[in-house]
């Protein structure tokens, strides 16, 4: 396990009464919605969306996983760490932890993206400027 000083994004999101299930905790669908706003969080950070928008390339999800420690509940607020994993040819990985408000681990998640070029159809390197830009998470 990381140290929680390693993850450099942090992000925190208010837990909504729409969140849980019948047992009156965050449904797991949520853990993943939340692991999302993560990833949204490092692209935003590392570039990758703006790039994106000027060139119809971006990255694209190709895996992601979940591990639930402890439920979280409402109220409550739940705060998503982010940071590199992995950097490979066409591919990287990012890792996640999800706390609540007692900075208890609550889940921890991994993800594997590819960069895609949506005009093409198909998988491209990753750019160096981009390799240096995500190292810095």
């Amino acid at each position: 396990m990381s140290k929680l000083s390693d993850f450099k994004l942090s992000l925190e999101i208010r837990i909504d009464w729409g969140d849980l299930d019948m047992y009156e905790h965050v449904n797991n669908v949520s853990y993943m919605r939340y692991l999302q706003s993560g990833r949204v969080n490092f692209w935003e950070a590392s570039g990758i969306h703006e790039y994106y928008r000027g060139s119809n390339q971006g990255t694209m999800l190709v895996s992601t996983k979940c591990d639930f420690r402890k439920p979280l509940f409402y109220p409550g607020k739940a705060v998503i760490k982010t940071k590199l994993d992995f950097i490979g040819n066409t591919s990287f990985g990012l890792k996640h932890i999800i706390l609540n408000e007692n900075d208890e681990i609550c889940a921890e998640g991994t993800d594997v993206v590819v960069c895609f070029d949506f005009n093409k159809n198909e998988t491209f390197p990753v750019p160096d400027w981009l390799r240096e830009n995500i190292s810095q998470f």
